[in-house]
């Protein structure tokens, strides 16, 4: 079965009954670059959002932004807005002169539910500074008065500093930019097929120096700052050595590790219930779950996603590719 050409990637399962389905697409680079295995249609651009911005990281990198390492991990973050987060965002804003006004995230709550149930019981509002994106934004903002750039317009992709980052992406991800769409934080979202997007994380998960090793080693380092402390992505790098991971919103998810190896994937639905479990098969089929060092039940947890009848589980959605 398929819709749209891709096919089913996990079936949605209610007490033995498959009620209904995921399609898409997932790919896995080998060591050297190949393909290894892919389902679905691996080669056409998507928009993977969230999931560019460690190379957008790099660019600002490249460019001399020089944060500590969890700073820079924050701006490769989707961030959940518990305290930690929104104080970093706070810190790379005043290491150039700014506060949380410059900021053209749009107003929002924490996703984190306590940390957005914080805000709220505290008599707390929406705010730029607690959207999930607004460590990347705090970034840009501070790579342009780095730069001398302009402040007021670092979101318009003729900006020099998106300029930039678009000549970075291109480089990594191997193809060129067919799209440039407006995410949903308003900063320019390229794109790029699965394939190229594997292939950025892997440069920047072998790297052994220079600004893509600064940029892999924040995210192993301080994963909770490019996700948060709940979050089944910070898991996935506790239990994986070495790894490199990043989810984007409709569902899209790219992950690389030391030696080369690199997976990306997306559902046409957009759910994000079934990014953690297809990509948990992914590294199972590709040998991952067998390696030394990596935690396999911890994967395999990240992979669960329970169905409830009567507030118990009847069910689960299943990858199934």
């Amino acid at each position: 079965m398929s819709v749209a050409g891709l096919p089913v990637v996990a079936e949605i399962v209610r007490s033995g009954f498959v009620e209904g389905h995921h399609y898409g697409s997932v790919v896995a680079l080998a060591a050297d670059g190949s393909v290894d295995w892919s389902v679905g249609e691996v080669t056409a651009p998507v928009l993977p959002r969230s999931s560019n911005k460690p190379v957008q990281a790099l660019a600002m990198v490249e460019l001399g932004l020089d944060l500590p390492d969890e700073l820079l991990a924050l701006a490769c973050a989707s961030h959940s807005g518990e305290p930690f987060h929104v104080e970093g965002v706070r810190r790379t804003l005043a290491s150039a002169g700014l506060d949380e006004s410059a900021l053209q995230t749009p107003a929002d709550y924490p996703l984190d539910d306590d940390a957005r149930e914080a805000v709220v019981r505290a008599g707390g509002a929406k705010a730029p500074v607690l959207m999930n994106c607004s460590g990347k934004h705090a970034a840009m903002l501070a790579t342009c008065v780095l730069r001398g750039w302009d402040t007021t317009t670092y979101l318009d992709p003729a900006h020099p500093l998106q300029v930039a980052i678009a000549e970075t992406f291109a480089r990594l991800t191997g193809e060129p930019i067919d799209a440039v769409a407006v995410d949903g934080c308003g900063a320019p979202l390229l794109s790029t097929s699965l394939t190229g997007l594997a292939r950025a994380f892997a440069s920047l998960a072998t790297a052994t120096d220079g600004p893509q090793r600064r940029v892999a080693d924040a995210i192993r380092r301080h994963p909770e700052h490019v996700s948060g402390t709940t979050r089944d992505e910070l898991a996935l790098h506790r239990a994986v050595p070495g790894l490199i991971g990043k989810a984007g919103a409709e569902s899209c998810y790219a992950v690389a590790l030391p030696d080369g190896r690199a997976w990306a994937l997306k559902t046409d639905d957009g759910a994000a219930r079934v990014r953690p479990v297809l990509m948990a098969e992914a590294l199972r089929r590709s040998g991952v779950l067998d390696e030394d060092g990596v935690d396999a039940e911890a994967v395999r947890s990240t992979g669960r996603f329970e169905l409830l009848g009567g507030g118990l589980p009847v069910g689960e959605i299943r990858a199934a590719f």
